[in-house]
């Protein structure tokens, strides 16, 4: 097919259609209308074949995934999603791959009501680059930079549960179902929090999402707002499918809780909210379960680990970083 066929047949006709793009796919550029006293959101991120994904991935994943990640960045910033551009590098051009990575693509953008409004398409190595754009009021976005000491520390949700599926993966461990399939859809199909960002206005001081690791991203938090941060490792959420699945690898001799709680602090590609409010308005908080207070931000230089009995833990990995 040529490539104004590939566009035609898997990414202009699926389309949702939102009445502020006045023009999508198929011209030299797309038309948007912005919103007044908003301000606009953006954010990109790069999928590679062999760093973020391998040859045998699913493309249904790919395609959900690549959207997923960009609108947790959005998440993050307490943004509501709106447009998205595309740009695919592909080896050659395979129908089935294309309508099932166009399949995970859309899922993912329909589910927030997000807009395909443009892109690229190239012959080379696979990768996937995805582009989107949100609102927020003006005055309101969720930043790195506003945690201050006794400000107390929030995630989102249970964290690990995709680092444990990447050692699974590497390791070749075949785990029981369904929690295994469920503990393998949080690697290959995350959910940006899109919904607790937006909660989050106004009340988190500062906010990041988990995608490089706990410490990794936290880290991010403290030096753009210049503190430090003590975590309480015994109060960091762990699913119930994450401890279905490590019940039988620790019996077994496969893993130690050491691995378990390092895939915790360091695995990434979680995506939950981490984020900090400041102690007068943590009762606003109360009574919601998808909230859970690990620590607390204090006037250090460094973040700090410790254990159920205080004693301080010196973690072996901080997490993801391409070049290091």
């Amino acid at each position: 097919m040529t490539e104004f066929e590939l566009i035609r047949d898997y990414f202009d006709q699926r389309c949702t259609f939102r009445d502020d793009v006045l023009l999508g796919i198929g011209d030299d550029a797309a038309l948007l209308r912005p919103r007044a006293s908003m301000a606009q959101a953006v954010s990109i991120d790069t999928l590679v074949e062999g760093v973020h994904f391998n040859q045998d991935s699913s493309p249904y994943a790919l395609g959900w995934k690549a959207a997923a990640v960009n609108l947790s960045d959005l998440a993050a910033m307490g943004a509501e999603p709106a447009w998205a551009v595309l740009s695919l590098t592909l080896p050659h051009a395979n129908p089935e791959w294309l309508r099932e990575f166009s399949n995970g693509l859309f899922d993912m953008l329909s589910r927030f009501k997000v807009q395909l409004v443009g892109g690229d398409t190239s012959r080379g190595p696979l990768a996937v680059t995805v582009l989107v754009q949100g609102f927020v009021p003006d005055g309101q976005a969720l930043r790195r930079g506003g945690a201050r000491p006794g400000d107390w520390i929030y995630l989102s949700g249970p964290v690990g549960m995709a680092g444990l599926a990447l050692w699974c993966r590497r390791h070749q461990v075949d785990l029981p179902q369904p929690n295994g399939r469920l503990l393998m859809e949080s690697l290959d199909l995350p959910v940006p929090r899109i919904e607790t960002g937006l909660k989050l206005r106004g009340l988190a001081s500062s906010a990041i999402d988990i995608s490089d690791g706990l410490l990794a991203d936290l880290g991010h938090i403290c030096s753009a707002s210049k503190v430090g941060a003590m975590i309480d490792t015994a109060k960091i959420p762990r699913s119930a499918e994450f401890s279905a699945c490590t019940r039988p690898l620790l019996e077994q001799g496969l893993i130690s809780e050491e691995t378990l709680l390092s895939l915790q602090l360091s695995g990434g590609d979680d995506y939950e909210l981490c984020f900090t409010v400041p102690a007068t308005r943590c009762p606003d908080l109360l009574g919601d379960d998808d909230y859970y207070c690990i620590g607390e931000i204090d006037d250090g230089d460094q973040i700090r680990c410790c254990d159920e009995q205080g004693q301080l833990l010196i973690p072996e990995h901080t997490g993801f970083d391409h070049f290091s």
